[in-house]
């Protein structure tokens, strides 16, 4: 199943809009993040969103402080939006662990956090960025203690991001193929093009080899891939050429 993260088209007011182009495009599901569930108004028209067109939202992405202080707000909104998988997306500069213990013990909490989540019958994990693949002091890389603090976590594998942090996307599936559950699929353009889109690319159209991963990825039984571009130009140039070549994949 091909989604689309509408986070990559939050600059392209409005939602409504963007989820009939979405589907227009030929997705048949969506991921969320958090403003299309601020508030009860943006629930609804999310909600109102998906029945028109047909649009499912079976992951959703929610900030680790609402997901500890808010459980029954965030178990109301998956409920609402019909989400099976809930991941947890990042954790700002400042509050990231400096050192190994750290991260492991930042694994337990996410673990914690997740516990009521799981209990309802979601799906609960952690979504990567690139940091997590930088070396600590002792040589040991910050995912690998986050899902060692968190034994119990999935993992939504953001592939481009694992390749920026310098790491191998094929090694990283075959290690953890038991724990990853969904995978953001968006591309890196060459070095030193699509500056003015922060040097990502529409998916197939960069230097991720896609086709590979993709087919590693299957392999494993991922079913939810999620097309992402963290800043398009143009959101519906990068939905209908990335599902083009996904398509092909």
């Amino acid at each position: 199943m091909f989604s689309y993260q509408l986070y990559s088209s939050r600059n392209f007011p409005p939602m409504s809009a963007t989820f009939q182009m979405v589907a227009k495009a030929g997705y048949t599901a969506v991921e969320g993040y958090g403003a299309l569930y601020a508030d009860d108004a943006a629930v609804e028209a999310t909600k109102a969103g998906l029945a028109a067109t047909g649009l499912t939202m079976p992951t959703g992405h929610f900030g680790l402080g609402q997901l500890e202080t808010e459980v029954d707000k965030v178990l109301a909104i998956a409920r609402a939006l019909k989400m099976e998988r809930l991941y947890c997306p990042y954790v700002m500069p400042d509050d990231r662990p400096t050192d190994a213990a750290g991260w492991t013990a930042f694994g337990a909490r996410l673990q914690a956090a997740g516990a009521p989540y799981k209990a309802a019958g979601y799906g609960f994990g952690w979504h990567n960025h690139d940091f997590e693949f930088v070396a600590l002091s002792d040589g040991s890389l910050p995912q690998d203690r986050i899902l060692e603090g968190g034994p119990a976590l999935e993992w939504e594998m953001d592939v481009a991001w694992v390749i920026r942090g310098g790491a191998d996307p094929l090694a990283w599936i075959e290690k953890y193929n038991d724990r990853i559950t969904a995978a953001h699929v968006k591309d890196i353009a060459p070095a030193g093009q699509n500056t003015d889109e922060d040097g990502w690319a529409d998916v197939g159209h960069g230097t991720v080899d896609w086709k590979t991963i993709i087919a590693a990825l299957r392999k494993i039984g991922i079913r939810h891939f999620v097309m992402e571009h963290d800043n398009p130009k143009d959101d519906a140039r990068f939905a209908a050429r990335s599902i083009a070549s996904a398509n092909n994949f």
